[in-house]
């Protein structure tokens, strides 16, 4: 009986315990059918790590007061486990930041051609795929449909470092300026962005391998080198 109350309250709080990066994991999810049923496992998964903890501690405990228990320890496994990003939305970010720099050469490219906006994105999502393509189909849509440009364009507001993209789009829609040039510029700026990330993680990396074998050398340094200096002062002294 106790197990039924625990597993009936756990199917009750744990679906209604998501976090803000369970939210954003499945606003990247949406419009991407794929991605979108493997974040919906991802979650069904984390639902079941909660419920399940919950009842080993009901189990292990063994009294009526572990109801209670059960549940914040079920609801806290889930949580924690939510806050996480699940590892299909992490591949997702991945590939759209790395799309994103080709992404806005090609679109500079098609409108250099003279091709309308909506036309340049929708020929840039079928060439690219992926959710960085999901995205500019549903923006090629929505401009095509007559939505406001910054309507359209904040379907891409999920992907990182795709701000100035929207806003290089708005500003030019609104102001008349060339799109092309200015996302050309953007292209370069996040190719140079990404080497100077790759370089400091490269630099952070050099720092982290070296603090194991600190760790190693130090332990060996005080046994072998201060240890027998500090023993034969004392006996000096002693």
């Amino acid at each position: 009986m106790t197990l039924l109350l625990l597993l009936g309250a756990g199917a009750v709080v744990l679906p209604i315990s998501g976090s803000a990066a369970g939210r954003r994991a499945g606003r990247l999810a949406r419009g991407h059918p794929a991605l979108r049923q493997k974040t919906r496992g991802s979650r069904l998964s984390q639902s079941g790590a909660g419920v399940a903890s919950g009842l080993a501690v009901v189990v292990l405990i063994g009294r009526w007061w572990a109801i209670p228990v059960g549940l914040i320890v079920g609801t806290a496994v889930a949580r924690y486990l939510r806050r996480r990003t699940p590892a299909v939305v992490r591949e997702a970010r991945r590939q759209a930041i790395a799309d994103l720099p080709l992404g806005a050469d090609l679109l500079a490219a098609a409108l250099r051609t003279g091709a309308p906006v909506d036309r340049a994105a929708a020929a840039v999502a079928d060439a690219l795929g992926g959710p960085l393509g999901e995205r500019l189909g549903r923006t090629a849509r929505s401009l095509r449909l007559g939505g406001g440009a910054g309507e359209a364009w904040a379907h891409l507001s999920d992907v990182p470092g795709a701000d100035r993209l929207i806003a290089a789009a708005v500003r030019s829609s609104a102001s008349g300026g060339a799109l092309a040039g200015a996302l050309t510029r953007l292209a370069d700026d996040l190719r140079a962005d990404r080497t100077v990330a790759a370089e400091a993680a490269a630099r952070r990396a050099g720092v982290l391998i070296v603090l194991p074998l600190g760790l190693c050398f130090l332990p060996a340094f005080l046994l072998a080198g201060l240890v027998p200096v500090v023993v034969a002062v004392l006996g000096d002294v002693l």
